[in-house]
């Protein structure tokens, strides 16, 4: 048996042929070759699978199953691979060829670090939006704090010690979102982690069901991460105190039920500012605009059209 590669590239695909030329084409094109990558097919009925079968490099390797969802793929991979190093891939993005060299130069220098990230850029944004994005060192006195208030790196932009994923237990299976975060924030809150200034990971936007389209889905599986989190760490929750972890997680939520409202993804926002009332959080001008999404679809867009008409006859 060949000995293991240093890094394992976890990809899950579901229904991704049409992505995988240029996803895979970015792995082939790193300038450090010592990887294999492991494309797990999550039940896929568009040639995904004939696909990966057809490649013929030895360090691309495949495994199946039936449809389960994107962090139970990632286990899959996680579980057959031999690498030292962890990178996770989505089957639609892609990386520069430097980012395997660099982030491994990232993690040579700081050998205490358990993982290394980079900056990224979005690509395929509408309206001129998706500048490149470098992000600070996140490696200071209140690191918990803001790994647990923002996802601060997308999955394929960072690198992590296998060991540490592993000792994580992975990813939560009952997340469809958010997913990635609470794994940054179990491998990382407590042990060293390296920023790479480099632009290397690129998120491409498409017209396919992409886990970023489901906002509210989003925001409150986040929620139920951070939740969890405090559930399991008391100590953080009483440093934190009860004033900004509601803050830090409620008004999160809020935040982002404004988002959608703001940008007319009125069903969106209903579903997050419903779960906000929930909680009984917000000031009074806060409920103002989330009761009316306890009345039917229908009678709160007739609200939001009065209050509009009865703002433009105002001015």
């Amino acid at each position: 048996m060949t000995a293991p590669p240093t890094v394992s590239i976890v990809m899950p695909c579901f229904n991704a042929r049409r992505h995988l030329p240029a996803s895979v084409g970015s792995v082939l094109a790193q300038s450090s070759t010592d990887w294999e990558l492991v494309a797990v097919d999550d039940g896929s009925q568009d040639g995904t699978l004939e696909w990966l079968q057809a490649q013929t490099d030895p360090r691309i390797r495949w495994i199946t199953q039936t449809n389960q969802g994107v962090s139970a793929a990632r286990n899959a991979g996680i579980a057959v691979a031999r690498g030292q190093f962890l990178a996770f891939l989505d089957a639609d993005d892609t990386w520069s060829p430097e980012f395997l060299h660099r982030m491994l130069q990232g993690l040579e220098e700081r050998p205490d670090a358990v993982l290394a990230y980079c900056g990224w850029q979005n690509i395929g944004l509408a309206g001129g939006k998706g500048e490149p994005y470098v992000p600070p060192d996140h490696e200071t006195a209140d690191k918990q704090k803001r790994l647990f208030a923002a996802c601060l790196w997308p999955i394929h932009g960072a690198l992590v010690r296998r060991t540490a994923v592993v000792n994580a237990g992975g990813f939560n299976p009952a997340l469809k979102n958010a997913e990635d975060y609470a794994l940054w924030l179990t491998v990382a809150a407590h042990a060293p982690m390296v920023r790479v200034p480099e632009v290397l990971a690129f998120y491409h936007f498409h017209g396919g069901a992409q886990a970023s389209a489901h906002k509210a889905r989003a925001a409150l599986h986040f929620l139920r991460a951070q939740i969890a989190y405090l559930a399991t760490h008391p100590e953080f929750a009483r440093a934190l105190g009860r004033g900004t972890a509601r803050t830090l997680t409620l008004g999160t939520l809020l935040r982002r039920g404004y988002e959608c409202y703001w940008s007319n993804e009125l069903a969106e926002s209903r579903v997050i500012f419903r779960a906000v009332m929930k909680h009984g959080y917000g000031t009074r001008g806060d409920w103002l605009y989330m009761l009316p999404a306890l009345l039917p679809l229908r009678w709160h867009r007739r609200v939001i059209d009065m209050l509009r008409s009865r703002r433009n006859n105002d001015t």
